[in-house]
C-alpha cells in the first residue's frame, strides 16, 4: 500500500524514537494500531453498506474502478497497441520519414 522498504522503515523507527522517546513509543504504537483498526472497520462497514444500498445489480462492484485514473486506464489505454496498429480505413497509413501530409487545395 505504502511501498515502504526496509531502509525507510528503519529511518521511520529511528525518527519515532527521537520524536516520542523510548518511554512513550509503545503507547504511541498502540494508539496508532487502534486508529488503523478503527479506520479499517469503518471502511469495511461503509463498503458493505454501500453494496447493500445499491442492490444485487452492483454486487461485483469494485470501488477502485470508480477512480478516474483507473477508469481511463481500463477503458482507454488497455486496448492500445501502437506497434500492431493497422490502418482503420483503406488507404490510411503512417507517413514515412520526411513525407509531407496529403494536401487538397480545393478542400481548404
Amino acid at each position: 500500500m505504502f511501498d515502504v522498504g526496509l531502509a525507510e522503515a528503519m529511518v521511520l523507527i529511528i525518527v519515532a524514537i527521537f520524536v516520542f522517546g523510548p518511554d512513550r513509543l509503545p503507547d504511541v504504537a498502540r494508539q496508532a494500531a487502534k486508529l488503523v483498526r478503527s479506520a479499517r472497520r469503518t471502511l469495511s462497514s461503509a463498503r458493505s453498506q454501500l453494496s447493500d444500498e445499491l442492490g444485487p445489480e452492483f454486487s461485483n462492484l469494485d470501488l477502485r474502478d470508480l477512480d478516474p485514473r483507473a477508469l481511463v486506464k481500463k477503458h482507454l489505454l488497455d486496448d492500445i497497441d501502437l506497434e500492431d496498429e493497422k490502418p482503420r480505413r483503406p488507404g490510411h497509413r503512417p507517413l514515412k520519414e520526411g513525407e509531407l501530409a496529403p494536401y487538397d487545395e480545393e478542400a481548404t
